[in-house]
């Protein structure tokens, strides 16, 4: 596999760790050092909201900052137009994002009305920014070392 392409998957799974909650899966992409910063682009000014410092840091903000899920409810982050840039063990990766807010609907206890078809419930976007990671490899592993976040609404930490 390239490098390209196990940098783009490495966002893959950092994703995935914010959608499931799983703060050991997150904090295993990160370096012992690393860090994640999030900034509001206020009016195309970055503006610094708060950072998180190592992966255990990190990992734990995942498992009690992020909101749980309600029942029948989800969160699923897309990605899009990677720009990915590669020097030696060194790597940048620019991306796009979108955070859908999927909500199921609660079955009836008589069953789906007549006519009804198709998926119930709700899927509402609700972040949008881009994702700007520096990453290292490090024993033949891509990892990230930095991971900035800007975030396209203002944020309350």
């Amino acid at each position: 596999m390239s490098d390209e392409r196990e940098i783009q998957e490495v966002l893959a799974r950092y994703v995935r760790a914010a959608d499931h909650r799983d703060g050991p899966a997150m904090s295993k992409l990160f370096l012992p050092d690393g860090k994640v910063e999030i900034f509001h682009n206020n009016a195309g000014t970055p503006e610094f909201l708060g950072e998180l410092v190592g992966p255990e840091a990190i990992g734990a903000a995942v498992t009690t900052m992020m909101k749980p899920h309600p029942p029948r409810g989800w969160s699923h982050h897309t990605t899009h137009d990677p720009i990915i840039e590669v020097k030696g063990d060194t790597g940048t990766l620019d991306a796009q994002f979108v955070v859908f807010n999927v909500l199921g609907a609660e079955k009836p206890e008589g069953g789906w009305p007549a006519g009804a078809s198709g998926a119930q419930g709700t899927v509402t976007p609700i972040e949008t920014g881009y994702y700007r990671p520096i990453l290292k490899k490090v024993d033949g592993r891509w990892m990230m070392a930095q991971h900035r976040i800007y975030l396209d609404l203002p944020a309350a930490f």
